[in-house]
């Protein structure tokens, strides 16, 4: 089968920081899902495992963690689908990325495709609507239709994860959103997604929400730069609110935020796959719920750019992309050139 992938990790301005290869096709286990892959998304865990993640000596690591496809075969125990379906997931950071013509994922993390989305619109969702669903609901502990008279800061609201949470908290809580953005463009995009306030991190965050009256805030979701906002956000937190993360600060020390008594909370959504959780379907559960709302009107695909075919060529374009901070939705890629 085609695939895309790297031999030595390394910047992506190599010749060879990703190439075409040619692979075995996979063989699903007895939970497996053998899926034809007919679109992928980019994350910014694809540029960080290919910067810096040495595959075995003399293997191939393939990346990509947003699949949508169609499932060709199943595994001897598989309840929840089969042959026909089509599908999209996120997969495993453990086991080999769907940049490849043929996937296998374990069907507890697989959810059923939006009828109303084609593939590559559908590919824009998994990792982000996973990540911003959970950081929401279950670190941060919104409840469905609750946050009467709370805010949300989202920092970094315009890139996938913000363009998944922004949407979840304006149509399935209370509370009032404040998203930030630099760029007229991604503030757009950010309004349009449902934030109430757009503000601009780079005025600084203390700042600007006194600039829009709203001199503390109960929730913060931070999504990048923890490390160059964190006295920003310790400072703009309310005394016992949430702090939520997913990015990777180089340093961070938690005990300012002690005097406050603001709780700090890691999300990553690969933890349920990483460790087989007792709750690993849940994950499941939670992309069919988000595929009836993008079906039903609720939510929408967060699709920015559309980068052609799946190809070492793309795909270089799109981690450059993401690498420069200015990637706006989710960059998505579609087939294999024949």
């Amino acid at each position: 089968m085609k695939a895309v992938g790297y031999y030595l990790p390394g910047p992506i301005d190599r010749t060879d920081a990703l190439v075409d290869i040619e692979l075995p096709d996979p063989v699903p286990g007895p939970r497996d899902l053998l899926v034809e892959v007919r679109a992928i998304s980019v994350n910014p865990v694809d540029t960080k495992v290919r910067a810096a993640s040495a595959p075995a000596e003399g293997q191939a690591k393939v990346l990509g963690w947003d699949v949508a496809g169609v499932v060709r075969a199943v595994g001897g125990d598989v309840t929840l689908f089969r042959p026909g379906d089509e599908v999209f997931y996120s997969g495993s950071i453990a086991r080999p990325g769907g940049n490849s013509e043929l996937h296998t994922v374990d069907e507890r993390i697989v959810g059923r495709k939006p009828a109303s989305l084609d593939f590559a619109q559908a590919a824009a969702l998994p990792l982000t609507a996973i990540t911003a669903w959970e950081l929401l609901f279950d670190r941060l502990g919104v409840a469905r239709d609750g946050g009467e008279g709370q805010t949300v800061l989202v920092v970094g609201a315009a890139g996938g994860v913000g363009s998944i949470l922004v949407q979840l908290a304006r149509r399935l809580t209370r509370l009032r959103i404040i998203g930030t953005a630099s760029r007229t463009e991604t503030v757009r995009w950010v309004k349009d997604l449902g934030a109430h306030e757009v503000i601009d991190h780079s005025r600084g965050i203390v700042d600007e929400l006194r600039r829009i009256g709203i001199p503390q805030v109960t929730h913060i979701a931070s999504l990048t730069h923890t490390d160059t906002h964190f006295a920003q956000l310790v400072e703009a937190i309310a005394p016992q609110g949430r702090l939520g993360l997913i990015d990777d600060p180089a340093q961070l020390d938690a005990n300012p935020l002690k005097r406050k008594a603001v709780s700090l909370h890691w999300e990553f959504m690969f933890t349920r796959s990483l460790f087989e959780t007792d709750d690993m379907v849940e994950q499941h559960a939670l992309l069919d719920e988000v595929s009836a709302l993008v079906d039903a009107g609720v939510l929408r695909t967060t699709v920015g750019d559309h980068y052609g075919t799946i190809d070492a060529t793309h795909l270089g374009r799109a981690h450059r992309l993401l690498e420069s901070g200015k990637a706006r939705g989710k960059i998505v890629l579609e087939g294999f050139a024949r």
